[in-house]
């Protein structure tokens, strides 16, 4: 198709972009305003309406939170946990950034317990990885992962693809993911955890513990995660019968 063929990016796009883009870029930073309607109309040359339109896409998609009298602003990153999608998958598709500090990368194989929720013997050597998530440079999840040593031992003291340790375990290793079962509760931050995730001692945070299998139905991973209980959201449908 030839370039003056090409359809025109509607005008409600071209501002999410623009806001997209900001955020990336760091110009616009979690809780700051992104603008009125009248504002981003008058900047980029459309009625309110599109405007309005291009702000209730982004409030769908998590990336802007509207309140009533104060305006809209960019929101506080939020996991949510409907998909089976890495931290790194879901922040990046939102438009955060999004990094992992390597807090220790090492085997062990004094955890019988985890060993055999990975199907494995008792005495099983694992890969243990413990990383602080950080989501536009603010904390949001300390997470401990364990897996077989005899399959993925080349990941102690490595870097992860992308930061992401589902694509490395896809991709490196050619372990399709799944599906995951998982125990959510509440717990409170000790004092290295707190720490970590900027809070305080004794806060409340939100625990999720995951077996995580392919699609052959063998369990590839054991993820404990310690999460910021004001940075996530899980949403479940239940049935009356």
């Amino acid at each position: 198709m030839a370039a003056g063929s090409q359809r025109k990016e509607p005008a409600y796009q071209r501002i999410e972009r623009s806001i997209r883009e900001g955020i990336q870029a760091g110009t616009l930073k979690p809780g700051e305003t992104v603008g009125s309607e009248r504002e981003l109309a008058r900047i980029h040359g459309v009625s309110p309406m599109t405007a309005r339109a291009a702000l209730a896409a982004l409030e769908r998609k998590g990336v802007v939170e509207r309140r009533r009298g104060a305006g809209t602003f960019v929101a506080i990153p939020r996991v949510d946990y409907n998909q089976l999608v890495s931290t790194t998958e879901l922040m990046s598709s939102r438009g955060f950034s999004v990094r992992s500090r390597l807090l220790s990368s090492r085997q062990v194989k004094d955890q019988p317990e985890i060993a055999a929720k990975l199907g494995l013997r008792s005495e099983s050597v694992l890969v243990r990885i413990e990383r602080l998530r950080l989501v536009e440079g603010e904390p949001l999840a300390l997470e401990t992962s364990y897996l077989p040593s005899e399959k993925f031992s080349d990941l102690a003291g490595t870097t992860l693809d992308g930061g992401s340790l589902f694509l490395t375990v896809e991709k490196r290793f050619g372990s399709e993911i799944a599906f995951a079962d998982e125990d959510v509760d509440a717990t409170a931050a000790d004092g290295r955890v707190a720490r970590m995730l900027g809070v305080a001692e004794g806060t409340p945070i939100l625990r999720i513990t995951q077996v995580i299998y392919s699609t052959l139905g063998q369990p590839l991973l054991y993820v404990l995660g310690l999460y910021r209980s004001d940075r996530h959201k899980v949403h479940h449908r239940r049935q009356r019968r």
